[in-house]
């Protein structure tokens, strides 16, 4: 059985304090309102010619608003090889389960 491709916001704050990659693909404006700390920036546009920068044996983490751009990302590269998983809810769900954003008072933007 395959693993799932999403994962709940706990379970990707514990990954990327191991290690792993989170890449938010919103938009510039997006991101602008507020991130996760620590996540890259790669619009989901550029994310094919991001590919070869996004280390391969580390876990992969892909974030949007709500979790329908980040899927798309996260199948994308399952299917390239890599360990991809996407942020199930997207970043609204990391902000519903108390999780923090930068910069301070940031928050999700309208898509």
């Amino acid at each position: 059985m395959e693993a799932s491709l999403e994962i709940d916001p706990q379970r990707a704050a514990e990954l990327l304090a191991s290690g792993a990659t989170l890449v938010d693909v919103r938009e510039p404006y997006e991101r602008e309102a507020g991130h996760v700390a620590g996540s890259r920036h790669v619009e989901l546009g550029a994310l094919a010619a991001a590919a070869p920068t996004i280390e391969p044996s580390a876990p992969v983490v892909f974030y949007c608003r709500v979790g329908a751009r980040s899927a798309m990302a996260a199948q994308a590269f399952r299917a390239a090889g890599y360990d991809a998983y996407s942020l199930s809810g997207g970043l609204l769900a990391w902000v519903a389960a108390g999780l923090p954003l930068t910069p301070e008072g940031g928050h999700v933007a309208d898509h």
